[in-house]
């Protein structure tokens, strides 16, 4: 019998690491673009699910933005087919803010959630590697967004409805998934937007990660991963810190939410700062920025007396004892 591939052996084994939770008979969907992750990642489920009694589905969504789109969203949609994954392709508009990447990006989970809830699927798996994530906590220290940034993709994601979002591959090197397709004889599709050094992620994996490996030796990408599961386990401390306290110290307010300066106060300032950010985030479905936050942070650690803070979605004010949050008027 001949030997299996070590990318094979990897790939299937964070597979089946991914899926050993989910209740026998259970369904799941593949995210399928035709790349070389999502290949290697429908091949090693497809294989896997099979072994667990798990029906496994295929989603390409075609974004519409090349020529040919459609017919690598086929193609990609039969190559899954022929992994044994029951395979759909949807077509997509894409049209939103903060660029095309970022607007494609929010259509395709549109549509893999809805895809997902149609066939009643548990989980969708999701094809990023440990590059991926490596180029993300980069882009996050860029921007300095902080800490919630620097955290990365998680490995597991849960909605309020149930529906997991499973990134097996974190862990996995992106040229393992190429060898992986070597090795299987599939032939993974090149987007050639993985080459336009008009995105800033195109020009980190091209440019800056490999600045890095030469300047600073082996290793780089391995260590932004672990710098993110590091932060993600912090960050998990505090929203269990936060949690306890916000329900003591938190109180509904006309048109909005208040909250205690004298608690605000006793707390130090990053557990302050995220009590500030999850009250705005939880009641108005915004996400504060940092100069956001430390404004409100203010009407709490340096009071003299000043108005209204006007705040996306929200405006923020000190009444007597108070932090009183209001949604915005129109």
């Amino acid at each position: 019998m001949p030997s299996l591939a070590p990318a094979i052996a990897e790939i299937r084994l964070a597979v089946r690491i991914a899926l050993a939770d989910l209740p026998e008979g259970a369904t799941v969907l593949v995210a399928v673009s035709g790349g070389a992750d999502s290949l290697a990642l429908a091949a090693a489920t497809g294989f896997e699910a099979a072994k667990r009694d798990l029906r496994a589905a295929a989603l390409t969504v075609d974004h519409g933005l090349q020529d040919d789109s459609a017919a690598v969203a086929a193609q990609a949609a039969a190559a899954a087919g022929r992994l044994g994954l029951d395979a759909l392709v949807v077509r997509v508009e894409v049209d939103g803010d903060g660029g095309p990447e970022a607007a494609a990006r929010q259509a395709r989970y549109r549509v893999l959630r809805d895809a997902a809830r149609d066939i009643g699927a548990t989980a969708v798996l999701l094809g990023h590697t440990l590059d991926d994530q490596a180029e993300t906590v980069l882009l996050g220290l860029a921007r300095g967004s902080g800490a919630t940034s620097l955290q990365g993709m998680a490995p597991v994601r849960e909605d309020d409805d149930g529906l997991r979002w499973l990134r097996p591959l974190l862990g996995v090197r992106r040229e393992t998934t190429r060898a992986f397709c070597a090795a299987a004889d599939l032939q993974p599709w090149d987007d050639p937007h993985n080459d336009d050094d008009r995105y800033t992620r195109v020009r980190v994996r091209q440019r800056v990660l490999p600045v890095l490996e030469t300047e600073l030796g082996p290793g780089i990408a391995e260590a932004l991963a672990r710098t993110a599961e590091q932060l993600r386990e912090d960050a998990s401390a505090f929203d269990e810190m936060i949690h306890e306290t916000i329900e003591d110290i938190v109180e509904h307010a006309e048109a909005g939410i208040s909250v205690s300066v004298a608690a605000l106060a006793a707390n130090p300032a990053a557990l302050r700062n995220r009590i500030i950010r999850l009250v705005v985030d939880s009641e108005f479905g915004v996400s504060l920025t940092r100069a956001q936050t430390i404004e409100v942070a203010r009407l709490v650690t340096d009071w003299s007396g000043q108005g209204p803070i006007d705040l996306p979605g929200c405006a923020a004010a000190r009444h007597g004892g108070r932090i009183v949050f209001t949604a915005a008027t129109r």
